[in-house]
């Protein structure tokens, strides 16, 4: 067998993991990702699971703060190239404990496999892609040194670990679908005044979703000044005793996420017309937040993510309708608008990097 030849399988294997893995750990992304053109699809998809990576070293709670630290610089150098992907697993793996879902331990033990695929990207994605894992890992350690059930100061340092967390994604997908799709690159300027937004709409409703989840884990991403504004105190709110003070912060902070939404929206009509594949794949991620952000705000009192799970019919009506007109801003912003009805609305900026990043 030659050289060439061997690489070729590595590549073939490594894709078909890459393939098998994405919907174990990320049912939206499995829909929006494939809508990508080739090879920006596989390329994308390839940066998730890395980001996956790295996340699974931060959510582990057997692992200490100093090792924490070590695995993720250590990771982030493996993603330039830098050091000995076998000795990472090996090390890192054995330490992983049940809180680490069999997929995301699957993952971890298939870096190889991930990291092989993202050597053969070119030298600009490659770049992209290493900035942007560098800079989540070192500001998502920075964030869980800080979390706990009492939450973040503010709606401000809310933003700020939000940029971590996605934002830098959303700045990475900027430089990635400008490297793919020359047309969209000569709209890069808009590209970059809501990049941040687009990851950072998409992390709130997360964030919103799942709130419960974490405190069960003695985490919360609430900011304490504004949710003290209505007497709320985050290290006694309980999902059983939450009431409507509760139910009121958590509209503020859905109208903050729709604004952001707002200008995810216009991250994708920045996109060109032409390229299709790119603009579904942020249309249909933004719909999707869209209509979860209307289940929470139909559901007062939610207790858990279930609650407010948006239904496949949901799903797929988000999907064709955004297909029908993908090239028509009109029928996009029609569509955003008609989604979005009924959502509480706040006027602000699109968020932006932090001065520290």
């Amino acid at each position: 067998m030659t050289i060439e030849q061997s690489t070729t399988d590595a590549l073939l294997i490594a894709s078909a993991f890459q393939a098998h893995i994405l919907p174990g750990v990320s049912r939206t992304f499995a829909l929006t990702i494939p809508q990508l053109p080739q090879p920006l699809g596989s390329v994308v998809s390839n940066a998730y699971l890395l980001c996956r990576i790295a996340d699974t070293i931060e959510d582990e709670p057997a692992l200490g703060s100093d090792d924490k630290v070590r695995l993720t610089e250590a990771f982030a150098d493996l993603v330039g190239g830098r050091g000995s992907v076998q000795a990472f697993v090996d090390e890192l793996a054995p330490k992983l404990s049940s809180a680490t879902s069999p997929t995301e331990l699957e993952l971890v033990r298939s870096t190889q496999l991930v990291l092989t695929m993202t050597s053969s990207f070119d030298p600009v994605a490659r770049l992209a892609i290493e900035r942007c894992v560098r800079i989540m890992c070192r500001g998502m350690h920075r964030y869980s040194l800080q979390a706990g059930p009492q939450g973040l100061r503010d709606l401000n340092e809310l933003g700020n670990y939000c940029y971590y967390v996605a934002g830098v994604v959303g700045e990475m997908l900027r430089d990635l679908f400008c490297a793919y799709a020359p047309e969209t690159a000569r709209r890069r300027d808009d590209l970059a005044r809501y990049a941040v937004a687009f990851g950072q709409g998409l992390q709130m409703t997360n964030i919103l979703k799942d709130i419960w989840e974490d405190r069960e884990r003695g985490v919360s991403w609430m900011p304490r000044r504004e949710f003290g504004q209505h007497g709320i105190d985050l290290l006694k709110l309980d999902p059983a005793t939450q009431g409507d003070a509760c139910t009121r912060a958590l509209n503020e902070l859905v109208a903050v996420t729709h604004a952001q939404l707002a200008y995810a929206l216009e991250f994708t009509l920045a996109i060109s017309p032409a390229d299709t594949g790119i603009r579904k794949f942020c249309a249909w991620n933004i719909g999707m937040a869209l209509l979860t952000l209307r289940k929470i705000v139909a559901t007062p009192g939610y207790r858990n993510a279930a609650e407010v799970k948006i239904s496949r019919t949901s799903v797929m009506w988000t999907m064709t309708l955004t297909s029908i007109g993908i090239r028509s801003n009109t029928w996009l912003r029609f569509l955003f608008k008609r989604t979005a009805s009924g959502l509480p609305q706040i006027a602000t900026q699109p968020a932006q990097a932090p001065l520290e990043a």
